[in-house]
This record gives structure tokens, C-alpha cells and sequence, in this order.
């Protein structure tokens, strides 16, 4: 299919959900771009729009089905006609289904078919009918495309898809299939690429990142992988996700052996209750995921835990909740996205009959929120008067004169700019900040010395 005729079209991409999603919008937009089109800020200026979407909780879709049908009273785009395309997640899961809550669609197209979206949307352009493509497998990989960073100076690297886990709870495995890794020598060129290019920092992407490798060499080879990365010179790595249980022993060793391998680890307990987790298919006890953590922070003192809970599963008890509670002031989360219970069609919980009433688990909810508040607030106070190197990304929305980074332990970072000094001339550089306060989401103080 031609593409021709998006040339000089301009496009939008609104983009709901992980990490996975905003990198796919990233690669998207790269193959829009290399057809000619041009990013503009707002769907009203677009001759294109496209929403990446999420379906891992119910508001993803009410979110959709309202942004959806408000482009319709939108004015009139540059080229006279809007497409309207849906992908991602809810468009993998529901196909041509969301055609009868959405009559303004025109393209859809699932999460294995993101290299085929140009040439979808020049076949709306040209016949002004709707095309759908889920296929569940194509031969062409995602990372094949094309590449529009948001930051020069950070990337996503994506390391494997798909997941094998099947949580009880979870709609993942079924919108994005099993886990498939992409070759090792792949990874680790497009990391020295990227650092050619001048990328400081980058995230390793997965939905379960301790596995990979297992489909191409029957075993995990994540630790060999974080060890190759950080021989390419990059000087910040992070990842997500991982699964408490395939964090390996050598993983644990590679963290803390390779210098740029950040003092940061999401690990997702989702409850602290046994039963609970056996009821998630989480594959783990409430004892093992305790006895996982005190071997992390064994060999990476200081290190920072950020996790999800789930609250208000179906069947949760009080004594449950409690152990959840319990199991979050022990371990004292650096930083934790606690959830309520969303309940996901095709998924085994969503058959389980639940009687709680809602305004006991909001109360849960409240009280969870609470405990990481305080764990994230004390945290956070062992780096009161420390000097700490922040990778700077901006300015703090509230205050154009501070400027805002992430410190090694993916901490939010404030300082006021110095005096004749622009935010431009400080994007994607580190700078040192003496740290004179610690709130419970954020760090402040002075910068020291001078960038690099």
C-alpha cells in the first residue's frame, strides 16, 4: 500500500498506560514522520489522530470512549479530513468490536500490528472507510520502525514482549501474547547506537524482564544482558517490569556489580497476604518476596523499592489487607502505584464473586496510602544533606526558575537555576544538587559545581 498522500499531513498521538505503550507511540510517530507527516500539539490542528491505549483498569476505556467521540466537535483540520485511529491494548482486545461504542473510528490496529498503522491510515485517507488489523502475530517487529524520541538524551529499549504469567487478574497476556525475547546482540547494538547518539540513560522494557532470554536459550539470560549493556558505555540503566518470581540470584549480583545499573528496583507485590497472592497466581509467598528483598538490599545497601498493590481483590479480608499493610511497613517502599481492583472480562478474577462494599475497600485503599506516604517520606530523608547527581529534564511545572531531574534512585529532583543560566543549556546534562530538603515525592536543594 502506498503511503504517498500522508505526506505533509499532521498528526497527534494521545497516549494512555506503561511504558511499552509510550515507547510503541514513540515508534508510531517515527514511521509517520519518515511518511512525510508533521507532529503537532493538539488533535484540533491534526489531520491525524491516534490514541495508544491501555486496557489494564476500567478508566482506560471510559478515558477513550470520551476523548473518542470529543474529536467529533472538533473544528475542521488543515487538510479538510480526520482520521481517527485507535491502538494499542483496547484495540488489540476488542478488534472491530469498538466500532459500536466508537462510529468515528476509522483505523484500528492491535498491538502486533503497529508497522502496518501508515499504510492503514492511507487506505482511510483514500477510500473513507474504517480498516481494522489485530492480527496475533507479524513477521515484523515493532523495532523494525522507525524511532521519534521524546528526549535526546533518554530511550526505552524494549528487550521482549508478551508475557507468560497469566496473574488472574491480569488482561496482558491476552493483548500482547506470549513472552518473546528479541535476539541479545540486537539489544545490546541499539544500546551502543544510542549512546553514539548521546543518550545518558535508558530503560529496559518488558513485561517481565527476569525471563528474558528463556524462549530463545531456555533459560533467563537477563543478568548476562544488564552486564553486556553496561560494557557500552551508557551511564544510567533502569528497567521494568520484574517478577519477584524470576529475580535470580545473578540478576541480584549483575545489579550490584555493574556500575550503571541504578540503585532502583521495581518489584511488584500486588498483596501481602499468601492467600491472596495464590489466589493472583502471583507464583510466591508472602515469606519469599520478604526473603527476596532482604537479599537485594543485602548486596545493594540504600537501594530504592518502588512496587503496585492491588487493593480490594476479590475475597480480600480485613486480615488480608492487614498483612499488606504490615508487609509495606517492613519493606518501606521508596515509592509504590497502589491500585483499587479493576475488574477485566476474559480474565479468571473476573468470575470470582466479590462482596466487600466499595467504601470499605476505598477506606483500604486510604489507609495503604497513608503507609507508603510515610515509608516514601523517611525514605527519602536519608539524602537530606547529601550531594546528589540529577539528570536534568526541565523545568518544574509550577516554577519556570527550578529546574527538575531524577537522582540515581529515580528520585524527583528540584533546584533553582543559577543566575544566567538557561534550562536549555542544562537539558540531558547531569548536575550535582546538596540536598537541603526531603519531601515525601521530592528532593530539593542548590546546585553544585558544573554540569557535565
Amino acid at each position: 500500500m502506498q503511503t504517498h498522500q500522508l505526506n505533509g499531513k499532521t498528526y497527534f498521538i494521545r497516549t494512555f498506560g506503561c511504558q511499552m505503550n509510550m515507547h510503541d507511540s514513540e515508534r508510531v510517530s517515527g514511521l509517520l514522520d519518515s511518511c512525510g507527516c508533521l507532529e503537532v500539539a493538539s488533535p484540533e490542528e491534526a489531520d491525524i489522530v491516534i490514541f495508544m491505549t491501555c486496557c489494564v483498569r476500567e478508566a482506560a476505556d471510559t478515558r477513550l470512549y470520551g476523548q473518542c467521540s470529543s474529536c467529533k466537535s472538533l473544528p475542521a483540520p488543515p487538510s479538510g479530513r480526520r482520521v481517527i485511529a485507535v491502538g494499542g491494548c483496547i484495540a488489540q482486545r476488542d478488534g472491530a468490536g469498538l466500532l459500536t461504542n466508537l462510529d468515528n473510528v476509522d483505523v484500528i490496529f492491535g498491538t502486533h500490528s503497529i508497522t502496518h498503522v501508515a499504510e492503514l491510515i492511507a487506505a482511510a485517507f483514500e477510500d473513507r472507510d474504517t480498516h481494522v488489523l489485530c492480527d496475533e502475530n507479524d513477521p515484523a517487529p515493532a523495532t523494525s520502525m522507525p524511532w521519534h524520541r521524546a528526549e535526546n538524551y533518554r530511550a526505552w529499549v524494549p528487550i521482549m514482549t508478551g508475557c507468560n504469567n497469566f496473574c488472574s487478574y491480569c488482561i496482558v497476556p491476552y493483548v500482547r501474547g506470549r513472552e518473546k525475547s528479541r535476539p541479545f546482540e540486537e539489544i545490546v547494538d541499539e544500546v551502543t547506537g544510542l549512546v553514539r547518539m548521546g543518550v545518558r540513560e535508558i530503560t529496559l522494557l518488558g513485561q517481565n524482564v527476569n525471563s528474558y532470554g528463556r524462549d530463545l536459550f531456555g533459560a533467563p539470560r537477563f543478568a548476562e544482558l544488564l552486564r553486556e549493556v553496561g560494557e557500552t558505555g551508557i551511564e544510567r540503566i533502569f528497567f521494568t517490569s520484574s517478577h519477584p518470581k524470576d529475580l535470580l540470584p545473578e540478576t541480584i549480583e549483575a545489579m550490584a556489580e555493574v556500575p550503571a545499573v541504578m540503585p532502583q528496583l521495581h518489584l511488584a507485590v500486588q498483596s501481602g497476604s499468601s492467600r491472596i497472592l495464590k489466589l493472583m497466581n502471583r507464583k510466591y509467598t508472602r515469606e519469599q518476596y520478604l526473603d527476596l528483598i532482604r537479599r537485594v538490599r543485602e548486596r545493594i545497601p540504600g537501594i530504592a523499592l518502588s512496587t503496585d498493590i492491588i487493593v480490594g481483590f476479590p475475597g480480600e479480608t480485613e486480615e488480608d489487607f492487614e498483612q499488606t499493610l504490615s508487609l509495606a511497613r517492613e519493606v518501606g517502599y521508596a515509592q509504590a502505584f497502589t491500585f483499587i481492583y479493576s475488574k477485566r472480562e476474559g480474565t479468571p478474577a473476573a468470575k470470582i464473586d466479590d462482596p466487600t462494599p466499595r467504601e470499605v475497600i476505598l477506606e483500604r485503599f486510604d489507609r495503604l496510602v497513608k503507609v507508603i506516604e510515610d515509608s516514601a517520606y523517611a525514605f527519602n530523608q536519608h539524602d537530606l544533606g547529601a550531594t546528589v547527581p540529577v539528570l536534568v529534564e526541565g523545568t518544574s511545572k509550577k516554577d519556570a526558575t527550578k529546574m527538575i531531574g531524577k537522582s540515581p534512585k529515580n528520585q524527583t529532583v528540584h533546584a533553582p537555576l543559577p543566575e544566567g543560566t538557561t534550562i536549555d543549556s542544562l537539558v540531558g546534562k547531569i548536575v550535582d544538587v546538596k540536598v537541603d530538603t526531603a519531601r515525601t515525592w521530592y528532593l530539593s536543594g542548590t546546585m553544585v559545581g558544573s554540569p557535565r
